[in-house]
């Protein structure tokens, strides 16, 4: 029989403690589990999106590309040195170290003009995706919970409004208002672009209507409302939250498209209506190259990063797409 050094009593021995020593603290070192990667699969929820998003090169650069033109529209007017509607002698004059962008041909400054009608396309953005995003969750949910004739109804409502030639209905309105704003712009777009996200959180909804948590809730009494702001659309927050964006980029698109055909606000700067207002006074033949670039590259480079960032947020939220 084998015996063990004089300063260790054998572990686990019937009746007699185990007295701890060289070997046993050898013993606990080998059994002692390694120590826990940082891998994505040991973070938690939230430590796991941010893994996979700081890795999305898609959603970094959508996002980088966004929000510099944010802080370019907020922080831009401490950089602004003329009024965006201010006449000048210096008709037409290029880029400069007085007028980094140059000026129209009314001497205008096209630097405070793009600075300002970011902010505008931003707002836009905000406000009329964001009042899409309201009605098209109300309605999608409404109809998708309920069923039956709620569901009928506002289906019904829906597609009525998915014929409706939105631009000729901007047309007559237009003809009425001797002014039209911002604001007044940002609420046409917002209640006349929701209808694609209502039918689509319609369709989630139905989906989880029939699940298990949401049947324990209505067996625990809690009412339809709570139900579905406290169970259904949690469950659906990302898919939300991609659809917010999406509304914002198409708000964005659908304003700077108004405003190029002139059906836009009178008493605002905007990226689009610096772009009608070059097409009008033939910038583009007299080669005033700096009036139509930036307010052009300003649109195509916001609502690009917002869908490149779509893209980038799919993929982090969507196990199957992620990349390691």
């Amino acid at each position: 029989m084998l015996g063990l050094p004089s300063d260790a009593t054998p572990e686990g021995a019937p009746g007699e403690p185990v007295v701890p020593g060289p070997a046993t603290e050898k013993v606990a070192h080998a059994k002692r589990p390694p120590a826990p990667g940082r891998g994505p699969r040991e973070l938690s929820v939230g430590g796991e999106l941010i893994y996979f998003a700081v890795r999305n090169r898609k959603l970094v650069v959508g996002t980088s590309i966004v929000m510099v033109f944010l802080l370019f529209a907020l922080f831009g007017p401490l950089l602004v040195r003329h009024p965006p509607n201010q006449f000048s002698s210096a008709a037409a004059a290029p880029p400069s170290v007085e007028h980094w962008f140059g000026t129209t041909q009314f001497g205008q400054d096209v630097f405070s003009q793009f600075v300002y009608g970011l902010r505008a396309s931003f707002l836009i953005g905000v406000l009329g995706g964001g009042l899409a995003a309201v009605i098209g969750m109300i309605v999608g949910f409404s109809a998708g919970y309920w069923g039956g004739i709620v569901d009928e109804t506002l289906s019904m409502l829906t597609n009525i409004l998915l014929v409706i030639p939105t631009l000729a209905l901007l047309l007559i309105i237009g003809a009425y208002l001797s002014a039209r704003s911002l604001l007044f712009e940002a609420i046409f777009i917002g209640l006349t672009s929701w209808p694609w996200a209502a039918r689509a959180i319609r369709a989630q909804t139905f989906s989880l209507r029939t699940r298990e948590f949401v049947g324990m809730a209505r067996l625990s009494g809690e009412r339809d409302v709570k139900i579905i702001m406290r169970e259904i659309a949690p469950n659906m927050s990302s898919y939300l939250f991609l659809m917010f964006i999406l509304l914002f980029g198409g708000a964005v698109l659908i304003a700077a498209s108004y405003d190029f055909l002139g059906l836009g606000p009178t008493d605002a700067t905007s990226l689009g209506l610096m772009m009608n207002q070059a097409v009008l006074w033939n910038a583009l033949q007299l080669h005033v190259w700096w009036w139509f670039i930036p307010p052009g590259l300003g649109i195509v480079a916001i609502v690009g990063g917002l869908y490149v960032m779509n893209v980038g947020l799919d993929e982090v939220f969507n196990p199957r797409l992620r990349e390691l």
